[in-house]
């Protein structure tokens, strides 16, 4: 049985569809990630899913139970950590963690989860002291201090420095070893790629793609990039190559984009062919941040392509 499985749910805020119609289904030991927008409806899925705000329609199955039902029982198996979250003022940390471990019937220390945050020179300091990071890492010592089944991360790096962001995805990958199923949002591409099984896509309350981060690349067959340096002047032959689709000339380079059925062995022959030496090469494939782009309708200018279609069409 699936740990999550949410069927068809709506959630309206007056004339605001925030959520529209979604279904997915979590496995047990699963990293989900739920990418969008700000104001896609990341944010109050999961608060839908937590039964925190009530849903217009469809169902939701949390751990084989209801969410808005049980809640004692099921809030004892379930960590969650939101992207905002506040905390009295003048509440030190230990008196934070301590306050959540009374809550549960079987916590993990909170002082090892400290130790393995790097909180453990904060534990006497005043929540309120802490940086903006230090408070995002407290927000997921507390989420796993129930030793949860399933936890919800909600922008979880957002704020933290790099290192501290690959110090927290290398210990998300230990709690996927360990068996958690996490359900997660984030902004970044590059972290969804790394960490998560599966990732859907949301765009205005829907769900637009759903897939490994690989699946979803694939399936928008997008083009390639190589960047050749050489002392030749013109490399427009290039253009009568099947696949080729542009050549630019950047003055110290050139940027050959392809279609991704032309393997680069095929244009260094072609080069070979010449005579043309290749003083640097490089090679850029699609990742899931083009992906993203294409999926959600967005040009390589940032701009939503329907907005630029409209905009284009005013000017007619």
């Amino acid at each position: 049985m699936s740990e999550l499985t949410i069927r068809n749910i709506s959630k309206s805020f007056g004339q605001l569809q925030a959520v529209k119609n979604l279904s997915l289904s979590i496995e047990k030991g699963e990293v989900f990630g739920l990418l969008g927008h700000n104001g896609a409806g990341k944010t109050t899925t999961i608060e839908c899913i937590l039964g925190l705000k009530k849903i217009d329609s469809g169902t939701i199955s949390l751990l084989g139970t209801e969410p808005t039902l049980n809640r004692k029982e099921l809030f004892a198996r379930v960590g969650v950590q939101f992207q905002e979250s506040a905390y009295q003022e003048r509440i030190k940390v230990h008196e934070l963690c301590g306050l959540f471990t009374a809550l549960y019937p079987k916590p993990i220390s909170y002082r090892e989860l400290l130790a393995e945050f790097g909180l453990m020179e904060k534990e006497k300091a005043y929540v309120s002291s802490l940086s903006g990071g230090q408070r995002q890492k407290l927000t997921v010592v507390l989420a796993l201090i129930p030793d949860p089944e399933i936890l919800f991360l909600d922008e979880l790096t957002t704020g933290l420095d790099p290192q501290a962001r690959r110090e927290m995805w290398a210990y998300i990958r230990k709690l996927k070893e360990m068996g958690k199923t996490i359900f997660m949002t984030t902004h970044y591409m590059e972290e969804a790629e790394i960490l998560c099984d599966r990732v859907g896509l949301m765009r205005k309350g829907e769900l637009t793609a759903l897939g490994s981060p690989r699946e979803l690349v694939e399936s928008c067959n997008l083009d390639h990039f190589m960047t050749i340096t050489t002392d030749h002047e013109n490399l427009d032959f290039l253009k009568d190559m099947k696949g080729v689709r542009e050549v630019r000339n950047l003055q110290d380079s050139f940027e050959i984009r392809t279609s991704p059925n032309i393997s680069l062995l095929a244009v260094i022959r072609k080069l070979d062919e010449r005579k043309i030496a290749i003083q640097k090469l490089n090679m850029r494939t699609p990742n899931l941040d083009d992906a993203y782009l294409h999926l959600a309708g967005i040009n390589a200018d940032g701009v939503e392509i329907k907005t630029l279609l409209d905009m284009q069409g005013a000017e007619k």
